[in-house]
């Protein structure tokens, strides 16, 4: 019988300073240095975004300064191993197991660069094993939640009883630059936080309760849609790149990858009982229920983690599903997705019925 790679435990982590959304909306001329013009305009989109709080690696009053790209990228190295590391350690007491029992570590983030690697960095702080298998993934933007899991589950599986740990981290408003009026750069200061989570995947179901089967995994990248998202390149930083037609694409395009994906999987689209949703925006997860034929609001934990959450790219739908799973609500089949640069999307099955299902 073909062995699973199942969700052992699922750990996440925050950085000390709370944004409120009403703070943003009424410090954000002087975050701009009142060189935004029609600022008024721009205005419903703190109240439209679905976001009430948030989590910043720096205070408020750094957005009001002017950073170089050297010292935002050496803070995102900073607090990215600050929150990689408490979201690895919560991950690893919650399955019961010494770092040491690790295998294979995939770390997944696009907000800033790191060689060494975070995942070799962070072997100074966690006592993994020096002959743990490592593999860093850059450049998947928000997809990487799933697609990074996915690539995990795939190590699992080709080491059977190997333990893999999938580390995401994201701080995504390190990127924000005030200088940068376009209006993408100003939606994202309504938007975006920073987290970090820790998935812990085995074939291993010897536990008292082993976790969610992960029993289909795949993507879909639309031809012609480089321009979609992703990160532009500039003096003082990265630039934030997401177009408003995103929204559109999904009612366009959306179900038809999904079906092609659960027809490839051979899993019947009426076996999904329960869509864990990276929560790109409040008008993302509106196109999504509508596609997927959820009423307004049906996306439940996704829309709950926008808002107490915001979007930390790929770092969002592990929060959705460590929700769903503290709340005991996940569902028998779930599909996980995500969004992000390439346009991708990433599809990920879970099967929670306890035995594992057929192969």
């Amino acid at each position: 019988m073909r062995l699973w790679p199942r969700i052992q435990a699922v750990a996440t982590a925050v950085p000390s300073h709370v944004i409120e959304q009403d703070d943003v909306r009424k410090r954000i001329d002087r975050v701009f240095a009142g060189g935004v013009r029609d600022l008024d305009r721009f205005m419903p989109i703190y109240a439209n975004a679905g976001v009430d709080t948030r989590y910043s690696c720096v205070p408020l009053d750094w957005y009001e300064q002017d950073h170089s790209w050297a010292e935002r990228n050496a803070l995102y190295v900073e607090h990215a191993l600050r929150l990689l590391t408490d979201a690895a350690v919560r991950c690893l007491d919650q399955a019961g197991l010494d770092a040491r029992s690790i295998d294979s570590i995939v770390t997944v983030s696009t907000t800033g660069i790191a060689t060494p690697s975070l995942d070799a960095a962070l072997m100074d702080r966690v006592a993994f094993r020096h002959t743990v298998c490592r593999m860093p993934i850059f450049g998947l933007g928000c997809a990487g939640g799933v697609i990074g899991l996915a690539r995990a589950a795939s190590l699992a599986q080709a080491a059977p009883g190997s333990r893999v740990l999938c580390l995401v981290v994201e701080p995504c408003s390190l990127a924000f630059r005030r200088r940068d009026v376009s209006k993408s750069n100003i939606v994202a200061t309504a938007l975006f936080g920073d987290g970090a989570a820790a998935v812990l995947i085995s074939t291993d179901a010897t536990g008292p309760a082993p976790g969610p089967a992960i029993i289909a995994c795949g993507e879909h990248t639309w031809p012609d849609t480089l321009d979609v998202m992703g990160w532009g390149v500039d003096s003082d930083g990265l630039s934030v790149i997401f177009s408003a037609d995103i929204p559109s694409l999904i009612r366009r395009s959306f179900k038809e990858a999904l079906e092609a994906f659960l027809a490839h999987a051979e899993i019947p689209a009426g076996d999904i009982d329960q869509f864990l949703c990276h929560p790109g925006g409040a008008k993302v997860l509106d196109a999504l229920e509508d596609v997927l034929g959820i009423p307004r609001g049906g996306l439940g934990h996704s829309r709950d983690v926008l808002r107490d959450y915001g979007n930390m790219s790929a770092v969002t739908v592990l929060f959705v599903l460590a929700r769903a799973l503290s709340t005991g609500t996940l569902g028998r089949r779930v599909l996980l997705s995500a969004l992000g640069p390439g346009f991708t999307v990433g599809f990920m099955v879970l099967d929670n019925d306890g035995d594992s299902p057929p192969a």
